[in-house]
């Protein structure tokens, strides 16, 4: 088809005929919706690329920001804004500054007047150091190394395999040249591929098969954390958003396999602060409601409905920190159990027995470590005690659908995963799989509806992942797919498992992993790595990229499962509350002695890096012990104990008599000073070793402010400090070039001040 531009001079007086101009209507424009009584901030941020509009759409309420329009017209001085996921439209008449109109959303219209202004963003943007900043720090990063940052955490190609329930067809994420991690599908039979979910602007935060022919993904907006359910069938077709709820956060609670059209989910819809369960239709979003939780003082924490979607069962929180659990008998929901919120009773329905109210237990209620035992929830009482640990809690049973839900294994984590099979089926499946793959962890990553085929997933402190199929009927094995093919663990270094005394005398546990230098006995600089959480976390063995990426630069890399780490019963995690800042960081402290007494580390050569209450520890250390660590690296971390307590989501509410259990209770004027004391953004004065920060702005745990905080502080303070802000991100980065951007970065700041690199400083004065 042949075509044809217009004459400039024409189409500029097109333009003037329309009676605006691109530079008219291009800008920020805020508003603000009155839904009853409460006005929620709307902003729309419009540019024009060739002769078309786009436009994206945040709410700052919701923590929603950059969500990107369909479809943007301009007629006349008619403008229209539409955003299909959420059902949103607006259509308003421009008026020199301001565009008078309506808003619409699922049936309702508000009126909205929309304002030119200058464009917001979460925090401070003048603070985050400029990309040429950051990009000039990398460079430090410098070495003939034989992998890149790009081989350690770039997404690998294809992953999160899947087989449908009935084995015919596998599915699994592939990535594209953008680094979109599409949903694809292919047909075991014919070999024929669809591409079933394309992702977009948002990340597919996960997926699964519902039945045969649907599958479900979650969503979120920019990191925010409030998940929203999407459905498509398999060839791509039919595909919906199933929650379309602003300022919703949806969790799937259990899949239906006797009903392939509806699964149970619960949301915060009703109240932002407590959940409910709702029977949802994967085709048409439909719900039906299953129960209320009405009560946001003594709310429902949890649901248990048994295979065919009846409730059976539901724990209550009462009193901000103790939990009454609930049965179904006689017809009537009645309580069985009162326990903490820190101890554990996980009742798991056992359908291969008579008695309908018999379960397998997880409990510690008469023990210090978790338990297996028979239970029966109707009587309220322990039948059988059927197996432990003395070291370590028990985390897991599993049981088989097809063999009449047998009892196929328990599983805990010691030092490694184990795996303690019961069955006999089982057994013989442990020993083909442990015979055929010694020295490695294993999961069953999935498997048929009738166990016909096997999906293996293997890993060990060398190995990022692989994963192998199994066929029941020919009992054998077949490679499926290497994540990391470019990683050859020859190259890889070992994690170790260490144990040492703290210095008040407790059993502490954690990890070293050794670049080669250390091994031929050299002292290397160290990492000291605490973990998030900081309650019922902790650090496990098994390939980990961040140590592997650190010791191919030489450095060793420090884990230490600190008091209030899960894993290791309930008097261990006790240990631990109130004193998050104090013994635990004297836990990592005695840890860094420790390896350091080994030999194996350099102790002037010190950093600490961590995310999230890692990232909390990253601040601490350099001010708790200013003298020990060279630098430190500070990722989503809380910087003000006050602050991040009066930030916390919605949903977290309930849950903050718990928090104040963990952390401390400013209301009690003693844990209120100790507050003060273990919060660095009071203690700016001691830190004075080198600090990065790293944020995400939409992060809903810790909110950007706790960065900015630290970062203005001390740049009042004439520290220079690289802080990198990622717009798009939330509680750490799931985005591949942010990820890649930060471990640059972060890998050329541990370089300038842990490396000799004098001259390579010298190089970048200017």
């Amino acid at each position: 088809m042949k075509t044809f531009k217009l004459p400039l001079f024409i189409f500029a007086l097109l333009l003037s005929l329309c009676g605006i101009t691109a530079q008219e209507i291009e800008g920020n424009w805020k508003g603000n919706l009155s839904v009853q009584g409460n006005e929620i901030p709307v902003v729309f941020d419009i540019t024009k690329e060739d002769q078309s509009y786009k436009a994206t759409m945040d709410s700052p309420a919701q923590n929603a920001f950059g969500l990107e329009l369909d479809d943007v017209k301009l007629l006349k001085d008619s403008l229209s804004l539409t955003l299909n996921a959420y059902g949103i439209s607006y259509k308003g008449k421009v008026e020199g500054e301001s565009i008078i109109g309506t808003f619409s959303q699922g049936g309702q219209n508000f009126d909205l007047t929309l304002n030119k202004s200058e464009k917001t963003l979460p925090g401070d943007p003048s603070l985050p150091s400029s990309k040429e900043e950051l990009a000039k720090l990398a460079q430090f990063d410098k070495g003939n190394y034989k992998y890149d940052v790009e081989d350690y955490f770039a997404r690998p190609k294809a992953r999160t395999f899947r087989f449908s329930p009935n084995g015919k067809f596998l599915s699994y994420r592939e990535k594209d040249e953008n680094n979109k991690n599409h949903i694809y599908v292919k047909n075991l039979e014919t070999g024929e591929i669809n591409r079933a979910i394309e992702e977009k602007e948002e990340l597919i935060r996960g997926y699964a098969w519902a039945n045969n022919e649907r599958l479900l993904y979650v969503m979120d907006k920019g990191g925010n954390e409030n998940y929203h359910l999407f459905a498509a069938d398999i060839d791509g077709s039919e595909t919906r958003e199933l929650t379309p709820y602003d300022e919703v956060r949806v969790e799937l609670l259990n899949e239906l396999k006797e009903d392939k059209d509806h699964v149970i989910i619960s949301m915060n819809k009703n109240n932002p602060q407590i959940f409910e369960p709702y029977k949802i239709n994967i085709k048409t979003g439909e719900l039906e409601q299953l129960y209320t939780n009405d009560n946001p003082q003594n709310p429902i924490v949890g649901y248990m409905f048994d295979k065919d979607g009846e409730l059976r069962g539901f724990g209550r929180l009462h009193d901000g920190v103790k939990i009454s659990m609930y049965y179904k008998k006689d017809g009537e929901f009645k309580e069985i159990q009162e326990f903490a919120w820190n101890d554990t009773f996980n009742p798991q329905l056992n359908y291969s027995n008579t008695n309908p109210h018999e379960a397998y237990l997880i409990s510690n209620l008469d023990s210090d470590k978790t338990e297996i035992y028979r239970y029966d929830l109707k009587e309220g009482k322990i039948l059988e005690k059927m197996f432990s640990n003395k070291e370590y809690d028990i985390s897991s049973i599993s049981l088989s659908r097809n063999r009449d839900y047998e009892l196929d294994y328990y599983s805990y984590e010691g030092e490694k995963q184990r795996i303690v099979p019961v069955s006999d089926y089982y057994k013989k499946l442990h020993e083909k799989i442990t015979t055929k793959f010694p020295e490695m962890n294993y999961s069953i990553a999935d498997h048929t509806d009738d166990e016909s085929k096997y999906l293996i997933f293997l890993q060990s402190d060398k190995l990022y992942g692989e994963y192998w199929s199994y066929d029941a009927k020919t009992e054998e094995f077949e490679l499926l797919y290497n994540l990391m093919p470019q990683l050859d663990p020859n190259d890889m270094a070992e994690m170790r498992p260490i144990t040492f005394k703290s210095r008040d005398g407790l059993t502490i546990h954690g990890y070293i992993t050794l670049p080669k230098e250390a091994i031929q006995g050299k002292k290397v600089p160290v990492i000291v790595n605490p973990h998030g959480g900081p309650q019922g976390v902790r650090d496990s063995w098994g390939f980990n990229p961040e140590a592997q990426l650190f010791a191919s630069r030489g450095y060793a890399t420090l884990q230490v499962n600190f008091r209030i780490s899960g894993g290791y019963g309930k008097e261990f995690l006790k240990s631990g509350f109130k004193q998050v800042g104090r013994k635990t960081m004297d836990d990592v402290e005695d840890g860094l002695q420790y390896v350091i007494d080994q030999g194996w580390v350099d102790g002037k050569k010190a950093a600490i890096y961590g995310g999230s209450h890692g990232g909390y520890a990253v601040l601490r250390g350099l001010t708790k012990t200013p003298d020990l660590y060279a630098c430190g690296v500070d990722y989503v971390g809380v910087s003000n104990i006050f602050t991040f307590m009066e930030t916390i989501p919605a949903y977290w509410k309930p849950y903050e008599g718990i928090l104040k259990e963990v952390w401390y209770d400013p209301d009690v004027p003693e844990e209120n000073a100790i507050m003060k004391e273990v919060s660095p953004v009071f203690n700016i004065e001691k830190i004075e070793k080198p600090l990065m920060v790293v944020q995400g702005a939409n992060d809903p745990r810790v909110n950007i402010n706790e960065s900015d905080q630290i970062v203005a502080a001390l740049r009042e303070k004439g520290i220079d400090v690289p802080y990198m802000v990622k717009y798009d991100e939330g509680h750490g980065f799931a985005k591949e070039e942010n990820s890649l951007e930060l471990y640059e970065t972060m890998m050329g700041f541990f370089a300038k001040h842990l490396k000799d690199n004098k001259l390579t400083q010298e190089e970048f004065k200017d």
